[in-house]
């Protein structure tokens, strides 16, 4: 986002498509029932360079940038983005069928859920980009809903179906045992039949959010569940959930070879810095070290003492 004076932003923005693995008509009981797919290695068109391929759940298609007044509402700057060239394939009837992100090292980030309230007051940075996310029907979210990305791991393969929102209220409590329950009505399963973690992609991590029986001992001991929006969760909006189906799937393990690719690069390319440092040391003269531990002596310079004449 650039300020261009008298008030007036220039915004990037991006279209945000889902992933394409889930077949046409699927539902998540389909999902349920054993139906396979494939992830793909999805394209993100960043403004001003080359198209960059990431391992993403999501779409990113750059649209071009708008110029607004910081005083206008999110639902102007939806109708404003409706009018670039690079249009979502679905028909937009509305700015109520869009769902605004900001991006955050090229995924959704924050989440903006009011269409009245104006862009200063959501102050959102001096570089901050806006992604929209096409829907089939109109959206409002209320404050205590959070909105989850769950998907169900495929049976007998390290991988996943395609991702599904998920509306979750939390007014009354956001804990293990409620997201529980409503991961498992949306699926159609027993609560005690699942198991739920959730992603960290920057570390290519998978955290599981403690079992059925383990939490209901806890609550026996405990009255007040602790909320999954504190640590180590940090539950927000745009979270990825992934879910087990124990019916089909006994394999605890949520990790995907993805993941195991990403993390074994993010290992070459900390040993590549390493080994970059290391040849830069070597390269410096031996006795640089010793030159910087030399103390410079000032020269000498003769003391001359006042004294008062006292009569």
């Amino acid at each position: 986002m650039v300020r261009l004076g008298c008030g007036f932003l220039k915004i990037p923005i991006w279209w945000l498509k889902p992933s394409s693995h889930k077949k046409h008509g699927e539902n998540a009981q389909d999902q349920v029932n054993g139906m396979t797919c494939k992830m793909d290695a999805l394209q993100v068109s960043p403004a001003g360079g080359a198209p960059e391929y990431l391992h993403t759940d999501t779409d990113l298609c750059y649209a071009g940038s708008i110029e607004i007044a910081g005083e206008a509402s999110l639902e102007d700057l939806k109708m404003q983005a409706m009018t670039l060239p690079c249009c979502p394939e679905q028909i937009v009837p509305l700015p109520s069928f869009l769902r605004a992100w900001t991006v955050d090292s090229k995924r959704p980030g924050k989440l903006l859920r009011n269409n009245k309230q104006r862009l200063n007051d959501y102050k959102l940075g001096a570089r901050v980009e806006i992604c929209l996310e096409a829907l089939q029907k109109e959206e409002h979210l209320g404050p205590q809903e959070l909105l989850l990305r769950v998907q169900m791991g495929i049976p007998g393969e390290r991988d996943y179906y395609g991702s599904t929102a998920l509306v979750w209220d939390i007014s009354k409590e956001c804990t293990t045992w409620a997201l529980r329950q409503r991961v498992a009505s949306h699926y159609g399963l027993p609560v005690d039949k699942l198991e739920i973690a959730k992603y960290f992609p920057e570390r290519l991590e998978w955290l599981p959010i403690s079992s059925w029986t383990q939490q209901m001992s806890k609550r026996k001991r405990k009255k007040k569940q602790e909320s999954l929006q504190s640590a180590p969760y940090h539950l927000k909006d745009g979270d990825i959930i992934g879910v087990k189906n124990l019916l089909l799937d006994d394999t605890k393990d949520f990790s995907t070879v993805r993941d195991d690719v990403g993390k074994e690069k993010q290992r070459q390319l900390a040993l590549g810095k390493k080994k970059s440092r290391q040849a830069e040391r070597l390269q410096e003269p031996v006795f640089s070290e010793e030159k910087l531990n030399i103390k410079h002596c000032k020269p000498e310079v003769a003391l001359s003492i006042n004294v008062g004449v006292f009569r």
